[in-house]
């Protein structure tokens, strides 16, 4: 039981990192996450070429390292699809966070939903993997047909338990979106 709530938990953490990486109207340095730029012959993340702070609640900023990759940093963030026009000011680039449209939040909401229905099917992947293990210990003779059916229902209380909780974060995430 111990390892499939710990997979399942894995599930959850990834899953709120999806949901960190989305864009409400506040700044956050997690909407930076996903970004790659092209830095020294490869993609690199922006949190590994500078440093991303918050000022105020509408405003992010990146203190470029090396100069020389300051226009890849801004040709990234430009072609992400956040809709955050970079401003550059010497080696410091300024992301002001406009606020979001009544479209584009039910937007992100639709991908904060995705996100959410992804990470359901992972928890019941890993239900049906546990169950089909502990059928098979019942084929090899190692469980008797009630502790199989003790096992199955365990691993269901937990599999709902981690669905809750999944809700539970898109609910609120929900409501975070929609805040204006």
């Amino acid at each position: 039981m111990e390892s499939l709530e710990n997979k399942m938990n894995s599930t959850i953490i990834h899953f709120e990192k999806e949901l960190n990486s989305l864009r409400t109207s506040r700044a956050n340095p997690n909407m930076l996450d996903n970004i790659l730029v092209d830095a020294y012959g490869s993609k690199s993340p922006i949190s590994q070429l500078g440093n991303i702070s918050t000022p105020d609640p509408n405003t992010l900023t990146i203190q470029v390292w090396d100069k020389t990759i300051i226009k890849s940093v801004e040709i990234a963030i430009t072609e992400s699809n956040l809709g955050i026009n970079p401003q550059i000011d010497g080696q410091l680039i300024r992301l002001p966070i406009p606020k979001l449209s009544e479209e584009r939040r039910k937007d992100i909401i639709k991908i904060a939903s995705e996100f959410a229905e992804n990470s359901k099917v992972a928890i019941r992947n890993i239900r049906r993997e546990y169950i089909d293990l502990s059928k098979n210990e019942k084929k090899d003779s190692n469980l008797s047909e009630d502790e199989l059916k003790k096992n199955i229902n365990e691993i269901q209380k937990v599999t709902d338990n981690f669905i809750k909780r999944i809700e539970e974060i898109f609910e609120s995430k929900k409501i975070d979106i929609m805040k204006v």
